[in-house]
């Protein structure tokens, strides 16, 4: 290793994450190991890389257990792709590989890195992490605290003690979630400054700001027509020959989607301009879905418009 010169050549990289191992592919060199996934596998890694010209170090998302290596290559600038399994499956799907190992995983990402030439995904501080497994553990207690109002419904009064205890218990853990939520947002200016502006439209609450800041940094940057895609909720064509098919909503992030339906919701009665594009939308004979994802499709539009221009809710 020690006598290798540092390569002219560009190269991709894949990574296949276990909680254990990361098998690691360099794509054009045809370069194939493995490290272990701890501080020292990485280290090893990382230092393997600096004899190339790393044009992309791809892995997929597992969750957990990508961070570590993520974070240490954010730190030595290494441009960073966090690509969705899915993605990468149908990627191997396209390519006819069916056979599934961890080496044959890191080639397949390696070479979807090539191929594809993915965007680089932003780094996150570790403040933004801490706001995502607080929004996560959120979701969580709220679906607990649901399962237990259904179970005083079905269980009846014999029940209804226990469960009425166990609701109370999720309430409060719910409420010291959203004030650590707050605690992570205000130690940054740059969030206080987007936080106000979002919450200045009307149907916007605490639970979007803080999916948007979240699950959507993006926003603010991109295109209207980019952040509607972003979401998932552009309507795209599906159109073959003289077949006229139905233009429907495909993909996207579907945290921020499903926040953003019931704010959207909320703002087809309190916020004007929604309420009014809803109801013309409903008059012209639309159904109440296909208005409603065109309200959610107006609603994040506005708010990337005013993250962008930096201004707060003016219905003029």
């Amino acid at each position: 290793m020690a006598n290798l010169k540092k390569s002219k050549t560009s190269v991709n990289v894949g990574v296949d994450v276990g909680k254990f191992f990361l098998d690691v592919y360099i794509y054009e060199k045809s370069i194939y190991f493995r490290e272990e996934n701890t501080p020292q596998g990485i280290n090893k890694i990382l230092k393997r890389m600096t004899y190339y010209q790393v044009k992309r170090i791809t892995m997929e998302a597992t969750g957990r257990y990508e961070f570590a290596l993520a974070e240490a290559c954010y730190l030595k600038g290494l441009p960073v792709i966090i690509a969705k399994p899915l993605t990468i499956r149908r990627y191997a799907g396209v390519i006819d590989q069916l056979a599934k190992t961890d080496k044959i995983d890191a080639k397949v990402i390696a070479q979807y890195a090539a191929v594809i030439q993915p965007r680089v995904t932003p780094q996150k501080s570790k403040n933004l992490i801490i706001i995502k497994d607080l929004l996560a553990r959120r979701r969580q207690l709220i679906h607990m605290r649901t399962q237990e109002l259904n179970r005083i419904k079905i269980m009846g009064k014999a029940f209804k003690t226990s469960c009425s205890r166990i609701i109370k218990a999720f309430n409060k853990e719910i409420i010291r979630a959203e004030k650590k939520l707050q605690a992570s947002v205000d130690q940054q200016d740059e969030w206080r400054e987007r936080q106000e502006i979002l919450l200045s439209a009307p149907g916007v609450g605490n639970t979007l700001v803080y999916s948007i800041l979240a699950d959507l940094p993006e926003i603010g940057t991109l295109t209207n027509n980019e952040i509607s895609k972003l979401v998932g909720v552009a309507p795209l064509n599906r159109d073959s020959g003289k077949m006229k098919g139905k233009r429907r909503i495909l993909g996207g992030r579907a945290n921020i989607r499903t926040t953003l339906y019931m704010a959207t919701l909320s703002a087809t009665l309190c916020n004007p301009v929604i309420r009014s594009f809803y109801t013309r939308l409903k008059a012209n004979g639309k159904h109440s879905k296909v208005a409603l994802t065109a309200c959610m499709r107006k609603f994040i539009t506005i708010l990337n418009t005013m993250v962008r221009d930096n201004k707060h809710w003016n219905i003029n």
